[in-house]
């Protein structure tokens, strides 16, 4: 059974990083590795996309400050973000497909204070 796990949340205050983890357990890999975010009474948001092949995109609002990456074997990737804004505040949520399956993780809180 594949599952995809996401760590690294927390609360910071404005201004500081926290770099969140998703790592996969299970016979997959994240070929496509996507990071998005919610908060309450919202759509869920890509914030930052992995592509096969390492292509990167980023929406507008955390351009320059959030990278995202993962690991040679693609079972594990990342999304450091830096700068840290209160509207950074959400539950962030790793997303990973491969060959048209897709999984999500459970989802990780981060809040930023002012």
């Amino acid at each position: 059974q594949v599952q995809l796990v996401e760590s690294g949340g927390g609360l910071v205050q404005a201004g500081e990083s926290l770099t969140l983890t998703c790592t996969v357990s299970g016979p997959f890999s994240l070929e496509h590795l996507a990071w998005y975010r919610q908060t309450p009474g919202t759509q869920r948001e890509v914030v930052a996309e992995m592509h096969t092949y390492g292509y990167t995109i980023y929406t507008n609002a955390v351009k320059g400050r959030f990278t995202i990456s993962r690991d040679s074997a693609k079972t594990t990737g990342y999304l450091e973000m830096n700068s840290l804004k209160p509207e950074d505040t959400a539950v962030y949520y790793c997303f990973g497909r491969r060959d048209g399956i897709e999984y999500w993780g459970k989802g990780t809180q981060v809040t930023v204070s002012s």
